[in-house]
């Protein structure tokens, strides 16, 4: 009798934590939808491009995830809809960098390099929101990568109240890209307890690298002695 009751109770649990994940899911998608964009010709010009990062193979197959993001960034550059590409992922070690590998394929694009920012602190979305507006100091943001994480970060941004957009690049389809949504239901539920009961900071918070350099200050001229 006591299993049953537990079973029961357990059932009544699941049933509850799925409704509620999705209720946040669908809340989550409907807050963002205004302000992402799926055709680079709509996205209005902005001076900063937030590239988040993710890896660029999968078991030793190109990440499509990975390369949809990249030939959007380009095609943003090249289109003047952005002016600095900053890139912002994990670092976890020397042989997984992936701001660095994102920099040396732009780079092999043909995109400036003293236009390309890495963001080696970039573990989480809310670390590379967060680190793009109190570290690199950029104001407005187009973010680019996948719809489901352009609502995230979006999210995100709101919450924190950071001006942000996004480009929505294609994602794929088929069993991979469904387990991946599942995933981000999960991944939003997390988002909300970050923002709302935790209060989450991004795991290194400075120092400060801002993007925009002040202008440099001219030279003082000593007085001509004509005029002394």
């Amino acid at each position: 009798m006591k299993l049953r009751s537990f079973l029961r109770y357990a059932a009544i649990f699941l049933i509850l934590l799925c409704g509620v994940s999705l209720i946040l899911d669908r809340w989550v998608a409907a807050s963002t939808s205004d302000r992402i964009y799926t055709q680079i010709e709509q996205v209005p010009a902005r001076t900063v491009g937030l590239v988040l990062g993710t890896s660029k193979y999968i078991a030793h197959n190109l990440n499509p995830y990975y390369n949809f993001r990249m030939d959007a960034a380009v095609e943003l550059y090249r289109e003047k809809k952005i002016q600095i590409l900053l890139l912002s992922g994990d670092n976890a070690h020397r042989s997984y960098n992936e701001p660095w590998t994102m920099k040396r394929d732009l780079l092999k694009a043909n995109i400036p390099d003293e236009v390309i920012v890495l963001d080696y602190a970039g573990f989480r979305t809310l670390d590379s929101v967060m680190r793009a507006r109190d570290v690199f100091e950029a104001s407005s943001l187009t973010i680019i990568t996948q719809r489901f994480h352009c609502e995230r970060a979006l999210f995100i941004a709101e919450h924190k109240q950071i001006d942000a957009i996004c480009l929505a690049v294609p994602a794929p389809h088929g069993v991979a890209g469904f387990k991946i949504r599942l995933r981000e239901v999960l991944a939003r539920v997390k988002a909300w307890l970050d923002l709302y009961v935790l209060d989450e900071q991004p795991r290194f918070p400075g120092p400060k690298e801002p993007i925009f350099s002040p202008p440099p200050q001219p030279e003082s001229v000593p007085a001509s002695p004509l005029n002394s």
